[in-house]
């Protein structure tokens, strides 16, 4: 079931189309990377889904039904850029922020004292945000965005700013809200984070959704059939094995352990190069190359630039 749809949505700024026709479906209880280079349109989708400008044309859904103005409540925004007041005390703008998300005084000041004692934080709270780094003032932005349980949350950079100790803290964190039902929007230029962490993504180049699917389905479909093959014996007794529709590409050498990719120009099936590998040397390893999501966003992206140049 997805719990949020963009369908056909069309935004344009002056004589900038930032949205043209993307649609995407986010499934429900899922981390979904929103992907993109810097000025693909990332922002401005974000933008509309907590309504702080509307699509020209399209419609946004919210588990089937068209976004109201009462589902900002149901939603939690994680912004790139910090947006804390820095002369006012780290607690008292916690709470302001909290209150604002429809949670009582009370109940706020309670959620907040679980959370700075989860983060260890509560040498902070008569601080002013001005004394804090750019990594705790992320901190504080997290935990007033997570506070109210919203059902949708989403994260722009949510990494920018802490070390990897940090950095892993906020992942743990992410999974946890995941297995509690949150249905989680992603965008970073961080392709490890997605690797890590997503099971759906979409990438938008010029305005457009280029890509999009589950994110082991992407990596299979961009698979360069591809084969890292490590070894022990003579390298001259590989190549005699395979013919001229093999090209094989050294990557270590050491002594007699050999590294190398192997590619059939025609495709083959597994079983069949390592049946014709095995009699001339000794396999310590051997598996398919499967691509990264920054190889395949680069290779997408520049894909469809190429295309909008010579559609141009």
């Amino acid at each position: 079931m997805d719990f949020f749809n963009a369908n056909n949505v069309v935004k344009q700024f002056s004589n900038h189309l930032a949205l043209d026709r993307v649609t995407i479906s986010v499934p429900e209880k899922s981390i979904f990377g929103l992907l993109g280079p810097n000025g693909a349109g990332k922002t401005t989708l974000i933008r509309i889904i907590n309504q702080i400008t509307a699509p020209d044309s399209g419609e946004v859904l919210l588990k089937g039904k068209q976004l109201r103005g009462e589902d900002v409540r149901m939603i939690g925004y994680l912004p790139e850029e910090r947006g804390l007041y820095k002369k006012m005390k780290v607690g008292e703008q916690a709470l302001y922020l909290v209150r604002l998300k429809g949670v009582s005084k009370q109940e706020g000041l309670r959620k907040l004292k679980y959370w700075f004692e989860k983060f260890e934080i509560q040498a902070w709270w008569d601080k002013k945000v001005e004394e804090l780094s750019k990594g705790m003032q992320q901190k504080i932005q997290f935990i007033v965005t997570v506070l109210h349980e919203p059902s949708l949350l989403i994260f722009d950079e949510p990494f920018s700013g802490f070390d990897p100790i940090n950095a892993n803290l906020i992942k743990k964190e992410i999974l946890e809200l995941q297995e509690k039902g949150a249905t989680i929007i992603f965008s970073t230029h961080n392709m490890a984070s997605v690797e890590e962490l997503c099971d759906h993504i979409a990438l938008i180049n010029n305005g457009r959704t280029i890509l999009d699917g589950q994110i082991d389905d992407i990596r299979t479909g961009f698979k360069p059939d591809t084969y890292s093959l490590t070894f022990k014996g003579d390298l001259k007794n590989l190549r005699s094995a395979l013919d001229d529709s093999f090209e094989i590409n050294e990557k270590t050498l050491t002594g007699n352990l050999h590294k190398v990719n192997i590619k059939h120009r025609n495709g083959l099936v597994t079983r069949e190069l390592i049946s014709t590998i095995n009699p001339v040397v000794e396999i310590v390893a051997f598996e398919e190359v499967t691509p990264g999501m920054n190889d395949i966003f680069i290779r997408v992206v520049e894909g469809s630039n190429n295309e909008k140049n010579l559609s141009n």
